[in-house]
C-alpha cells in the first residue's frame, strides 16, 4: 500500500491554486453547463468545456503537487469523470422530474406515467 507523503514547502503554493482551481473551475463548468442548457445558449456550452479542461489541468497539478501516486490517482481521475458526466446527468433528472411544471422545457422523452 502506497502511503501519501506531504506537500513540500516549494509545492505549497501550487497546491494552493491548483485546489482553487479545482473549486473555481469546477463550479465554472455546472453553472455554464446547466445555464447553457436553460437558456438555450448553446455557445455557453464551448465556455463549459473550457472549464472543464481548466478543471482537468487543476486535477493534474493537484495529483502532482500533492504527490498522489497509484489508487490515489485512480481515483481523482474517476472523480473527473464523474464530474464531466454528473451535469448532464442531473440535468437530464430535473428535466424528466419536472416536465409537468413547466412547458419550456424541451424533453425528448416522455416522463413515467405517475399514478
Amino acid at each position: 500500500m502506497t502511503s501519501i507523503e506531504p506537500v513540500a514547502l516549494t509545492d505549497f503554493l501550487a497546491t494552493f491554486w491548483a485546489g482553487a482551481g479545482v473549486i473555481i473551475s469546477g463550479a465554472g463548468y455546472a453553472l455554464l453547463y446547466a445555464w447553457a442548457r436553460l437558456r438555450r445558449q448553446w455557445n455557453l456550452l464551448y465556455l463549459a468545456g473550457f472549464f472543464f479542461l481548466l478543471l482537468t489541468g487543476c486535477v493534474l497539478v493537484l495529483m502532482q503537487t500533492a504527490h498522489l501516486e497509484g489508487h490515489w490517482q485512480a481515483l481523482a481521475l474517476l472523480m473527473l469523470v464523474g464530474y464531466l458526466l454528473a451535469p448532464p446527468a442531473i440535468f437530464r433528472l430535473c428535466q424528466v422530474t419536472h416536465v409537468h411544471e413547466s412547458t419550456n422545457l424541451d424533453v425528448s422523452i416522455h416522463a413515467p406515467p405517475t399514478f
